[in-house]
């Protein structure tokens, strides 16, 4: 069973050593083009399968899931030493913003398969992942942390489309960090992923982040700004934003940076300056995880479920790999059918989740706290 659970170096940083050299795969922008030739401008790409060429060697569970645990400073259990509500709101905007991470042009996670999950432990921080539906995919967080009196709970329904030029994922739902000691609750999105194919090809991060405290009145307003159509200029990764009283409509700080270098923020009062977030010291010489008790491991832990493809991928054994995936794929409409047969209805086991046009996807975790997980990072 150990030699199945493969978890791989998360995403970091450009320009580190060993950082996704498995995903540099020949012709990859020929390769895309040749990809996207036959598909229609506008088309959702949400059951659009890819050949494992095009894929990294993990699921979105994971990537998700790495954009918290996978932190080299911890910015998370620091959210309780500010000393004022407005203190606090710059620490959990460092914190949403450490988040952010790059992604690889060419390459894209595993969708993962209905109730796989991802069970992960760094320190005093359990997390703990559902795919709550396959189509449309909705992917549930919940990650508690009793020693700070933490827990957050995110909800994740990614839209893609082709626009011609380039694919833009909407990321749907809702993300919520509570600081009980505070009595404070953070309501947050995210921004939208852009993967541009021409004229230059790259990845990015767009649109508005608002972050909002219900008990304060204060909120954070985040632009990750797009950069040029050619893909140069001082406008890539860059951020811009404002912290301000709802109450009062006060500017309090702005905020100004790029989020995979340095962020600051400037009183609005006296002018004063500082650096809130250093990527550099964040997402820095990153290591994957490590399976600590391979027998305690979930069968449906992404790691495992995808184990063989992800394994196949990273010695680039390309025949293998495919023939791993459409096992995995092939298993999973073996079981829908048989759920079919039987009148059964999948319900999530780890979720509650709910569904309206005017409030889209919501998911609640049905325990209070997350176990200690056989899967641990430091």
């Amino acid at each position: 069973m150990d030699s199945k659970i493969v978890l791989s170096k998360p995403l970091t940083l450009e320009g580190e050593s060993g950082s996704d050299e498995h995903c540099e795969a020949p012709n990859i922008l020929q390769r895309i083009l040749s990809l996207f030739k036959n598909i229609r401008q506008g088309s959702d790409l949400s059951c659009f399968k890819l050949p494992p060429v095009f894929n990294m060697p993990k699921s979105q569970l994971q990537c998700y899931a790495e954009s918290i645990y996978c932190t080299a400073s911890d910015l998370l259990s620091n959210l309780n030493s500010g000393k004022t509500p407005l203190d606090r709101l710059i620490l959990v905007v460092a914190w949403t913003i450490s988040t952010t991470r790059p992604l690889r042009f060419g390459v894209a996670p595993y969708n993962p398969t209905l109730g796989e999950t991802h069970h992960v432990s760094k320190g005093n921080l359990n997390l703990l992942l559902e795919q709550v539906s396959h189509h449309p995919p909705v992917s549930a967080l919940y990650g508690t942390d009793h020693q700070e009196n933490i827990d957050m709970t995110w909800c994740h329904s990614p839209v893609s489309k082709f626009n011609g030029t380039s694919i833009e994922t909407k990321v749907h739902g809702k993300r919520q960090l509570k600081l009980h000691n505070h009595g404070e609750t953070y309501e947050m999105n995210s921004p939208n992923l852009v993967i541009r194919i021409l004229p230059i090809p790259g990845t990015e991060w767009v649109g508005n982040l608002t972050i909002r405290c219900p008990e304060t009145g204060l909120v954070a307003e985040l632009n990750y700004m797009s950069q040029s159509f050619f893909g140069f200029g001082a406008g890539r990764r860059q951020i811009k934003g404002k912290i301000y009283d709802s109450l009062s409509h006060k500017i309090l700080h702005k905020i100004e940076g790029h989020w995979d270098r340095t962020v600051k923020v400037k009183n609005a009062s006296n002018a004063e300056e500082r650096v809130i977030y250093d990527a550099r010291e964040v997402i820095s010489g990153l290591k994957a995880p490590i399976v600590k008790e391979p027998e305690s491991v979930w069968a449906t832990e992404t790691a495992l479920i995808w184990g063989e493809l992800s394994e196949a991928i990273l010695s680039k054994e390309w025949e293998k790999a495919r023939e791993a995936k459409k096992i995995v794929e092939e298993r999973q409409r073996e079981v829908g059918r048989e759920r079919e047969e039987k009148g059964e209805n999948w319900t999530p086991k780890h979720f509650v989740i709910s569904y309206s046009k005017e409030e889209g996807w919501d998911c609640s975790p049905i325990q209070k706290s997350v176990p200690h997980a056989p899967i641990v990072t430091f």
